[in-house]
């Protein structure tokens, strides 16, 4: 009988580690969330960038992009979507091609994808300015 109970008590401790666990991940994923929007984008000088494709990622948890993004003649003229590990977010895949059109980081949000949609924007921003860079 004392044997049951200590496995129980360590069965027990284990669940109850794995909960706290659980509610420190979300919690840091609610505050990544929710400094989200606050998150400065600005535009990059696209007339700085040489022309190529260049990867660009950004995450944030729960959502993760890769992506590439074409540049030739000082203008956006591809962003492929690589990988997005997006919850809910899928909608905000449009907002590549929103880029593209309105060749400005300055696109609105999609409703529904807020973080995924500045989590793609941060990934087009990383690509550009590291291609600016180069």
């Amino acid at each position: 009988m004392k044997k049951r109970w200590k496995v129980s008590l360590i069965i027990l401790g284990v669940i109850a580690l794995l909960f706290v666990a659980f509610v420190i991940i979300m919690s840091q994923a609610e505050k990544n969330m929710a400094a989200m929007p606050e998150l400065p984008l600005e535009d990059v000088d696209l007339a700085a960038i040489p022309d190529g494709t260049y990867p660009g990622s950004y995450s944030a948890f729960p959502v993760e992009v890769e992506i590439e993004v074409t540049v030739q003649g000082g203008k956006i003229t591809a962003i492929d979507l690589i990988k997005h590990i997006n919850g809910q977010g899928k909608a905000a895949e449009v907002l590549a091609g929103m880029v593209v059109e309105a060749q400005s980081l300055q696109a609105d949000a999609i409703t529904g994808a807020t973080y995924s949609s500045k989590v793609i924007l941060l990934a087009i921003r990383d690509a550009l300015t590291g291609a600016a860079e180069k």
